[in-house]
């Protein structure tokens, strides 16, 4: 008597929120993997819990079966060519969709801190100011470079592009700048978008 296998295992609704990319494989292409993990990394140094809350969000929305928990989240993020213990694995569409999902969620809950940031920066940027005067802002820019510096290999020609202070501020605040994009009721679909744009075919 033959046995019917199990169903294979469906993926989380939530993820059909956003749509499919006309892409040639079923793979990210690099810069989506590069911008997902930097837009982590921004979030991580907004909140020094960030990356526990990462994986709690993970799983209060469903997406255990992507993000099964702290090992599979660290390999997805190192197939990020930019950082040191690069992961050659591919980064499939699943995984950048749930990724995309859980950033837009912690982006929402961060996004007071993240105006107040953007604000202060505008302010001393105006008055030429140094950013050491907002207490705040200089505690995350000082965190976001400590991080991206640990984690990114130096010798990789896109790190190297942000090898003084002033490049990696200015990384660090463009990446607030699109966390708070996404954090509107069409967040995770103007991301998902952002990601692609002049990707598709």
């Amino acid at each position: 008597m033959q046995l019917d296998s199990p169903p294979a295992p469906s993926s989380p609704s939530i993820l059909e929120t956003l749509p499919a990319p006309n892409l040639p494989t079923q793979d990210c292409p690099r810069r989506v993997r590069m911008d997902l993990d930097l837009l982590m990394l921004a979030i991580e140094s907004l909140d020094v819990a960030g990356s526990e809350a990462l994986l709690k969000v993970s799983e209060q929305l469903g997406l255990q079966s992507v993000i099964p928990g702290r090992v599979k989240l660290w390999r997805i993020r190192s197939t990020n060519p930019m950082r040191r213990q690069n992961q050659r694995d591919p980064l499939a569409i699943a995984e950048a969709k749930a990724l995309t999902i859980v950033i837009c969620f912690l982006a929402k809950r961060l996004s007071v801190l993240m105006r107040q940031l953007l604000l202060g920066y505008q302010q001393l940027s105006d008055k030429q100011l140094s950013l050491d005067h907002h207490f705040r802002l200089a505690d995350y820019l000082q965190r976001f470079r400590s991080l991206f510096r640990s984690r990114m290999n130096p010798q990789r020609a896109g790190v190297i592009a942000y090898s003084t202070d002033e490049k990696l501020n200015e990384l660090a605040i463009s990446l607030l700048t699109r966390l708070l994009f996404c954090t509107g009721t069409q967040g995770p679909q103007r991301l998902w978008s952002s990601l692609f744009d002049g990707e598709v075919v």
